[in-house]
Order: C-alpha cells, then sequence, then structure tokens
C-alpha cells in the first residue's frame, strides 16, 4: 500500500515518514486483512476471492477465530481488516469486531456497502470501527455493471452516508481497469461531494475474476494518466489544508512515479522524498502484509489464494508466518529478493521492491520474473540492453507452478 497523502503532507511540513521496517521481529506483526466469509450478495468481475451468494463449508467458527486473535495479538499484530465476501453476511461479524475492539487492535471492515442500512448502522457505529472502506467501480451505471446488479451503487451511497452520518471515518476503494478508468475524476468528485475521508486506487492484480479480466487491465499510459490525477489532486488539498487520504495498492511502481511528478512541480522536495521513499521500500507481501482467508489458510497477501503457506488450524499464524522453509516466503523475507529481468536490473528496486510477484506468478508461473504490470519505461528505470518484455502467456494452473518452486 502507497500512502500519498502521508508522504506529501508531510514535505509540506517539512518532517519525515517512519514506515514500518520491513522486520518479521516479535511486537512487529504484519496488518493481517482477514477474509472472514466468502459469501458475498455480489458477483463483481473483478473479485480475487471469487465469491458467490451461497455458503462456503468449512470456515471457520466464532471460537476458532477468537484463538486467532489471541496468538495476532501476542504476535504484535496491531492491525485487523475484517474482509470477504461480504462480512456483513457472517451473523457473528459484530461480535468478532467487538472483541478484536477490545482487544486493542485497529480494525477496518471492508464492505461492498449495499447491507448497510437503517437496520445495522446502529450495530456497526457501536463497534467503533477505525475504518469502513466501501467499493465503488465507477458511477451509477458502471458500478452496476462491474457489480452485477441493478441499484448496487445507490445502495452503496446509501451506506457511506449512514456512515458518515454516524461520524465513521468511510473511504472509497476503486479498482482501475481499462474499462472505468475514464470515471475517476468524477469518484473524485463524488469524494469531495460526499465528503469522504479517503480513496484507495488499486491497480488491477491478476487474482480471482481479476486473472480471468487481466485482457482489461489498462494500458501504461492510462495508468500514468491516472496517478497523474491522483497526485496532483492530493497535492491540491496539501496546499489548501484540507486532510483527506489518498492511497494505492497492487503496484509499487507508483512511489518511482510519484518521484518522476515531484521533479516536474515540487522540485524543491524531491531529494527528501527520495529519502522517505527509499525508507518505505516498496512490496511488502510476505513481510508487513499478511492474508488469512475463510477457511483459516494464511496467505503472503490477498492476491495470492492459489498459494498457502499454512493453515491456522494446524499450526499457529505466528508460526506460520516467521517459517522461511517455503521457498517464496523465504524470498519475499529476503533483503534483496531473487528477482529476474528487468526488475532485478531496475535503477530504482530500493523504492518499488520488486512490485507485485503476483502478476508474475500468474502470467509466467515464476513468481521472480519480471513484474508485467510496471507501467515505467527502461529509460526511466535505468535498465539497458534488455530483452523484449515478458508477453502476457496464457494463465498456468498454480497447483502445477506450484510443484515447480517448492521441488
Amino acid at each position: 500500500m502507497f500512502r500519498i497523502s502521508r508522504y506529501l503532507h508531510a514535505l509540506e511540513r517539512g518532517q519525515s515518514v517512519s514506515p514500518k521496517p520491513k522486520s518479521v521481529m516479535l511486537g512487529s506483526g504484519p496488518v493481517v486483512i482477514w477474509n472472514l466469509i466468502r459469501r458475498c450478495n455480489l458477483a463483481c468481475k473483478h473479485c480475487y476471492a471469487t465469491s458467490a451468494d451461497i455458503d462456503f463449508e468449512g470456515e471457520l467458527g466464532t471460537d476458532e477465530i477468537f484463538a486467532v486473535m489471541d496468538d495476532l495479538k501476542a504476535f504484535g499484530v496491531s492491525v485487523l481488516i475484517l474482509s470477504g465476501g461480504e462480512p456483513l453476511l457472517r451473523p457473528d461479524i459484530f461480535e468478532i469486531s467487538h472483541r478484536a475492539r477490545d482487544m486493542g487492535f485497529y480494525v477496518g471492515l471492508s464492505t461492498n456497502g449495499t447491507l448497510i442500512d437503517d437496520s445495522n448502522i446502529a450495530a456497526i457505529e457501536r463497534v467503533g470501527y477505525d475504518y469502513v472502506g466501501v467499493s465503488l467501480d465507477g458511477m451509477r451505471a458502471t458500478h452496476d455493471r462491474f457489480r452485477r446488479k441493478q441499484g448496487a451503487f445507490d445502495e452503496s451511497i446509501n451506506g457511506i452516508r449512514l456512515c458518515r452520518e454516524a461520524g465513521i471515518k468511510i473511504g472509497l476503494r476503486f479498482t482501475l481497469t481499462q474499462d472505468n478508468a475514464e470515471e475517476l475524476p468524477q469518484l473524485l468528485q463524488l469524494m469531495r461531494d460526499e465528503d469522504i475521508d479517503k480513496f484507495y486506487l488499486s491497480h488491477l492484480n491478476y487474482a480471482g475474476r481479476g486473472n480471468r479480466n487481466r485482457a482489461s487491465d489498462l494500458h501504461h499510459q492510462m495508468t500514468r494518466a491516472a496517478m497523474d490525477l491522483m497526485f496532483e489532486t492530493c497535492w491540491q488539498d496539501v496546499k489548501t489544508g484540507i486532510r483527506r487520504e489518498f492511497v494505492t495498492g497492487n503496484n509499487d511502481a507508483d512511489g518511482v512515479y510519484l518521484l518522476q511528478w515531484a521533479r516536474q512541480h515540487i522540485p524543491g522536495h524531491v531529494d527528501a522524498l527520495h529519502r522517505q521513499l527509499i525508507r518505505w521500500g516498496g512490496n511488502s507481501s510476505g513481510v508487513n502484509i499478511a492474508n488469512i482467508d475463510n477457511l483459516g489458510t494464511v496467505h503472503p497477501d490477498t492476491m495470492w489464494w492459489d498459494y498457502s503457506i499454512g493453515n491456522v488450524r494446524e499450526r499457529p499464524f505466528s508460526e506460520i508466518w516467521q517459517d522461511t522453509t517455503d521457498p517464496l516466503m523465504a524470498g519475499l523475507k529476503a533483503a534483496r529478493r531473487p528477482l529476474e529481468g528487468r526488475c532485478a536490473s531496475c535503477k530504482q528496486l530500493a523504492i518499488c521492491g520488486g512490485n507485485s510477484r503476483t502478476r508474475a506468478w500468474q502470467l509466467t508461473g515464476n513468481p521472480w520474473a519480471e513484474d508485467p504490470g510496471c507501467y515505467l519505461s527502461d529509460e526511466e528505470i535505468g535498465v539497458v540492453d534488455m530483452p523484449e518484455r515478458v508477453e502476457l502467456t496464457p494463465y498456468r494452473k498454480h497447483q502445477e507452478a506450484g510443484k515447480e518452486l517448492r521441488s
């Protein structure tokens, strides 16, 4: 996750940002994104969890979840993002949420927003969530088409307004694709009109339903235009003293591109920004970001659902997360990841950390191949005499590629 506003506000104040160090030391556990349920009332085109409106067998029970929470707390995890599917479909979601808050976790709720209404807004308010994120895929017609439900946009906006009126910090979550990129300016305006606290732009990552729709991913120039708009909007807020958050995810090249943007627009801040981006270090899958799915399986992050590193029913999360006998986790946790191709030769590697290993895995079967989602040119990252960029090969079954990786 790349916190644009955090860096730009710090630059304006002449302060530094102290990102979480990339370590696995006790007391410094990862952010845990927990897919408590796979069931969802929608069937979105880009869903990484490939959810459906049916019950899925074998999901963790309440007592099992509480036991895992005890282990997470003892391990130093401080942030839980409760997700799904649609987490509000779990009958015990508020019981889980209250316990997490009572234990001192920062607790976020990631929802599609359609189920937030007058019947449950008081219960949501009583939990005291630190943050509620609602996903939108564009304005009304586009969102309803992506969500495959007429009226989904209006239901989500109603949920957003109810949360805002209840004093809950609320955010928009937007997955950028070729089919909705032109509506980004309208969504940013919606953020202003509805007085929304946070905007999270997720680059399309090749996982779940998103993988099957990878042909709809943005061309690199469209990605750059979207990031220009995000940077400009955030910097305008900084200059006018407005405290809103702008965040991106699933493409750590955003850090390098922000540095290039700064050279053009705020050159006096470039040196300070460069130092802070080096300290950030880019991608932290398998280090500072973790995922537990509805069955208790642990993954290096939410986009690695086809790769298991253990299950909390068999071993505590704290043991699973520190175990580097798994070759993928060993590589992710290495001081220098065993990258290949243009990523290995990139002069900006210290900033992006090699970007998304999921895209390389999904498209080549090799988690250390160059990231095909990097939208920076060879010249911009100081790469010379490299062969052709990696081709988008047919999707390989992870079971087969996983056997090769572990052999």
